[in-house]
């Protein structure tokens, strides 16, 4: 699988994040994990536009593989994506 540049944003509370770590850790890929909701003040803030640039809506988990942004735990098009 070739190298990829990964980022999850997550929340500590979320199952569906929590399913989609153990999915990239299943899957032996490395990956950035950010908890957004263990950040604070302008740290946070500057968090959050990133993410909506690629997720308006602002909802987690939302996955980044290179460009492309999967928001869910949607296994089929990590899978997919990853795999690419």
């Amino acid at each position: 699988m070739p190298e990829k540049s990964i980022t999850l944003y997550a929340l500590t509370t979320c199952v569906h994040c929590k399913k989609t770590k153990e999915y990239l850790d299943d899957c032996g890929v490395k990956y950035d994990c950010i908890f957004v909701d263990k950040l604070e003040g302008e740290e946070r803030k500057q968090m959050i536009e990133t993410i909506k640039k690629v997720n308006p809506n602002l909802s987690f988990p939302t996955l980044l593989v290179d460009e492309e942004a999967i928001v869910g735990f949607k296994k089929d098009q990590i899978k997919d994506a990853l795999e690419r």
